[in-house]
């Protein structure tokens, strides 16, 4: 049965009690994962993963989920600034089409506008240096697409 892609709102009635979110940023080079609690309150970075071809991609995703008792995807989808969708939000939505197929869990877009650019502003005030931020800022991205969605969730409940 192929995943059913949803509105952000109906996300809670879907899930099963006590399944987690993975929160999704989606790279050129990199997949920025976030997980939530199984209340659904709380993101936090879980991994980034290298890309490689979209099969695998795909079935490492789909093996963390199963792992985790992960029970929906919430994907960020970068839209512009005016809120029309170019050629990253394509990409986002092809891989959703293609990943739809392979998976029954529920799937969510969250406009992730500005996530990476907040994510890296909160780094370079921590100090990080330019490794570290290049390390953690996919899945602490994925973590604030994430934390954004969950409480859109709670205050739409």
């Amino acid at each position: 049965m192929p995943a059913n892609i949803v509105e952000l709102t109906e996300l809670n009635v879907l899930l099963p009690q006590g399944a987690c979110l993975f929160g999704i940023d989606l790279g050129d080079k990199t997949i920025g994962l976030a997980l939530s609690d199984i209340r659904r309150t709380i993101a936090s970075p879980f991994e980034t993963l290298k890309r490689t071809k979209f099969r695998a991609d795909a079935e490492r995703l789909l093996e963390l989920a199963k792992r985790h008792n992960v029970g929906g995807l919430v994907i960020g989808l970068p839209r512009n600034m005016d809120g029309s969708e170019g050629p990253r939000a394509q990409s986002t939505r092809a891989f959703v089409r293609n990943l739809s197929p392979m998976t029954d869990l529920v799937i969510a877009f969250w406009d992730e506008r500005l996530s990476t650019a907040a994510v890296t502003r909160t780094l370079l005030e921590a100090n990080a240096s330019r490794a570290r931020r290049k390390e953690l800022v996919d899945k602490m991205a994925a973590a604030y697409i994430l934390q954004g969605a969950l409480d859109r969730m709670a205050n739409a409940s």
